[in-house]
């Protein structure tokens, strides 16, 4: 994970999906696709070094009434689409209560929702030249299941998507031991471990289920391959 780690003032849960080995030879590009906590906590500092990076799109997954105000950003674009089916009450009735933090609820919710993940793909796959930047509050499940369905469309094996998911945890422990708020990363261990699985053994099942027809079209997987795989 050395050099992925991005260390953005304000966030505390930032890497680059570059630099990984996919199953055909080739290598993911660096600062092509970031994924992040929400950028609206960046410091001066950490917009700073977000545009040092290279990012000149962000793709916000969030709901509008988890957005703060962002900053000017004249030089870069904000997308925003919303990744939670909130008037699914049906949806939230199953997989509310915390469970849609957690990696049980991929599998479903890909099934249920296949519109919005594809909404996303194709926001990162005509984004503006330069980086890209995916984003919801923690920058772990929504963020983690878009990150999980561009590495495997980039071909990385679904040992190595879990290990980037599971990145995330000790990240998120450490924000909240910083702003002093409550650790959820035990309470969502425990919820996984109640329903006799892993949150590993989650996402590698989800890899393994994907149907990419569902959330790209042809002509886009192309271009979002060649924007995720290759020469930096």
């Amino acid at each position: 994970m050395e050099g992925r780690n991005l260390a953005w003032p304000g966030c505390f849960n930032v890497r680059d999906l570059g630099g990984l080995a996919t199953t055909d030879g080739n290598r993911t590009r660096m600062k092509a696709v970031v994924r992040a906590d929400a950028p609206d906590k960046l410091t001066e500092q950490g917009w700073a070094a977000l545009r040092a990076y290279g990012i000149r799109t962000i793709v916000d997954l969030r709901n509008p009434a988890e957005r703060d105000k962002m900053p000017d950003l004249d030089d870069i674009d904000v997308v925003n689409v919303p990744m939670d089916p909130v008037d699914d009450v049906e949806f939230w009735t199953e997989w509310g209560n915390g469970l849609h933090g957690t990696a049980l609820y991929f599998q479903p919710y890909l099934e249920r929702c296949p519109h919005l993940p594809w909404a996303v793909l194709r926001a990162v796959t005509h984004a503006r030249p330069g980086g890209v930047l995916i984003n919801c509050a923690a920058g772990r499940d929504r963020t983690g299941l878009v990150a999980l369905l561009l590495l495997a469309l980039a071909g990385v094996p679904g040992e190595v998507i879990a290990d980037d998911y599971e990145a995330s945890f000790p990240r998120l422990s450490v924000m909240a031991q910083t702003l002093g708020i409550e650790d959820y990363e035990p309470l969502t261990k425990a919820m996984v471990a109640q329903r006799g699985t892993t949150t590993r053994a989650l996402v590698l099942e989800t890899v393994r289920s994907l149907d990419f027809t569902r959330y790209v079209s042809p002509d886009d997987l192309l271009v979002l391959r060649d924007r995720l795989v290759g020469a930096d």
